[in-house]
């Protein structure tokens, strides 16, 4: 297994905010949902074996693919702090330093690659390519994009609209969409919504809300500000009366594509 390869840095925002999770890493692994299980189900081919996941994090999603396949699972991810937790919590994965612009694997190796809540980060022409040079004729890319189901008033109440919490609404406008660039050799894309819940206290909906990287890369006091908002909001929302614990509505979005 390759030792992995030193990512490029640059200075861009969306550099800047993807590099940003590191410094969260135990808070990020604590607090963020993993997708629901239903979701990583409809995502994988049947019969997978050797499985990637590709911006693996502190490995939520490589957790739900160890239960699933017999295989070993590969969690690519260049930061090595997520890294670090992901193998810390998962010592069956198989973890490596690495972007998935630039993948340190050979060609055909796996069955699956599937990206949880990472894929807005990454540059999809050389992605996809890198992707389709890894799978085998007939494997699967899958990508989900999981959280809070912000469509829904009260949770906007708390948590803000779409956009108003990750940056600007048109910031990442195609964040739930994955584009083929002609000629990719994948089949016709599917695309699926899963409607979920997850059970979360006060503290936990502030904690969750310090993981998402405009809140991590904005000012001390203007962070502070955020998470002193959510926190009072909570506190005065009827949802959590009496200190209880509330199943907050998650929304996964799915998208799977089979490489021909």
């Amino acid at each position: 297994m390759p030792a992995g390869i030193v990512p490029v840095v640059t200075d861009s925002p969306t550099a800047v905010r993807a590099r940003s999770f590191g410094a969260v890493a135990d808070t990020y692994d604590r607090y963020r949902p993993a997708p629901p299980g239903e979701a990583v189900d409809w995502v994988l081919p049947a019969g997978a074996t050797d499985v990637l996941d590709l911006g693996a994090g502190t490995g939520a999603l490589t957790r739900l693919l160890l239960e699933r396949v017999p295989g070993p699972v590969v969690a690519a991810e260049p930061d090595a702090r997520m890294r670090a937790v992901l193998a810390r919590r998962s010592p069956r994965a198989l973890p490596v330093g690495a972007r998935a612009e630039a993948l340190p694997f050979a060609g055909a190796s796996f069955d699956a690659v599937v990206v949880s809540s990472a894929w807005h980060w990454m540059d999809p022409v050389p992605t996809v390519a890198e992707v389709a040079r890894v799978l085998r004729p007939g494997g699967r890319l899958g990508v989900l994009w999981n959280g809070p189901a912000r469509e829904i008033d009260w949770v906007a109440e708390l948590l803000g609209r779409r956009g108003e919490m990750g940056g600007p609404v048109g910031e990442h406008a195609g964040r739930h969409r994955v584009e083929l660039p002609p000629g990719s050799p994948f089949t016709t894309p599917e695309a699926t919504v899963v409607a979920w819940s997850t059970p979360m206290t006060r503290d936990e909906l502030v904690g969750v809300t310090g993981t998402y990287s405009a809140v991590i890369t904005s000012p001390d006091e203007e962070r502070a500000a955020i998470l002193e908002r959510v926190e009072r909001l909570a506190a005065n929302h009827e949802s959590f009366a009496g200190g209880a614990t509330i199943e907050l509505p998650m929304a996964c979005r799915c998208w799977r594509a089979t490489r021909r």
